[in-house]
């Protein structure tokens, strides 16, 4: 078995495949090609959104393979993830998600961010108020829009199998976890050498929660690319630097995402290498001075994200 075919166990009882398939700002027309392509390769993880605008490309890519005998549904694990305009219509959006998927049931479900928008606003997806910022539901709890999975997959455990989060930091973890019934399977965050997020890592191991990494290689470009640390693995492992990046995580035991609408670069993504203690280390060094410069560098930063606690970039 190669290394990019490695499985975890989720605090469900269920597996999910360590390497996955990512669709985040793939172009109108790519997606459905790309997915199918992923599949007839060995990808095994299929990840997408309400919010990506793509359930429909993902699930033709999808559907395709399994009319083609390529795979069998059972062997995919399928995730997509609650929009923010949807934080108190939980199962009208699992139900659009899966028309648009085609499919009958959810592998995991995530709340995408832990933050509600005005379900009544200008725009279904991203409703914005006269100044242009985001039209937020403050008094609209994030643990209440939980509690609403909750009953999810109580009420239809055919239709979703797990529910989970994303983009949860510390502090709305803290505030979340002692309000469960159900603990969260996945946390699914930005994760690179250059935003490690240790201090989150930390709590969702402590917790059975399983972190999945999106942006492992940071930006389009990424500067990680020419960082000696990654270079100096990169060079042993007689590999390139994306390969190194995607590795890092499963050597932290952490899933990861890997996006690409190449037919060449979503093979080569699953190209992943064994990474030892003094490769992790080596790049754990990398991480430590970022740190010791406070100069952590966040590539995904929504327009609200200074209330999640991110440095305000205005």
């Amino acid at each position: 078995m190669s290394l990019a075919d490695t499985t975890y166990k989720l605090n469900t009882g269920a597996t999910i495949p360590a390497l996955g398939f990512g669709t985040w700002q793939s172009a109108p027309g790519e997606v459905s090609k790309a997915v199918y392509h992923a599949l007839k390769v060995g990808y095994r993880h299929i990840d997408t959104a309400q919010c990506y605008g793509n359930e429909t490309e993902v699930g033709e890519g999808i559907n395709k393979a399994l009319s083609e005998g390529l795979v069998k549904r059972s062997e995919i694990f399928v995730t997509t993830k609650l929009w923010c305009t949807y934080h108190t219509r939980v199962e009208e959006a699992l139900n659009l998600s899966l028309s648009k998927l085609g499919l009958d049931y959810l592998d995991l479900y995530l709340v995408h961010w832990p933050l509600a928008m005005n379900p009544n606003g200008n725009h279904e997806l991203f409703p914005k108020l006269p100044d242009g910022s985001r039209d937020l539901v403050r008094s609209h709890s994030h643990v209440t829009t939980w509690k609403s999975l909750e009953e999810l997959i109580s009420s239809h455990p055919e239709k979703v199998k797990a529910i989970g989060v994303s983009n949860y930091s510390k502090r709305y973890l803290e505030e979340l976890l002692p309000q469960v019934k159900v603990v969260p399977a996945v946390n699914q965050i930005e994760n690179h050498p250059a935003l490690p997020q240790q201090e989150i890592v930390d709590l969702c191991k402590e917790k059975g929660i399983l972190i999945t990494a999106y942006s492992p290689l940071g930006s389009t470009g990424s500067p990680l690319f020419k960082e000696d640390a990654i270079l100096k693995v990169a060079e042993k492992r007689g590999v390139q630097p994306a390969t190194v990046l995607l590795s890092w995580h499963l050597a932290r035991g952490s899933s990861v995402l890997a996006k690409s609408v190449t037919p060449s670069r979503i093979e080569d993504n699953r190209k992943l290498v064994k990474l030892d203690q003094e490769d992790v280390d080596t790049i754990g060094q990398y991480s430590a001075e970022l740190a010791k410069k406070n100069a952590f560098q966040r590539y995904v930063y929504p327009p609200f994200g200074v209330d999640f606690g991110f440095p305000d970039k205005s």
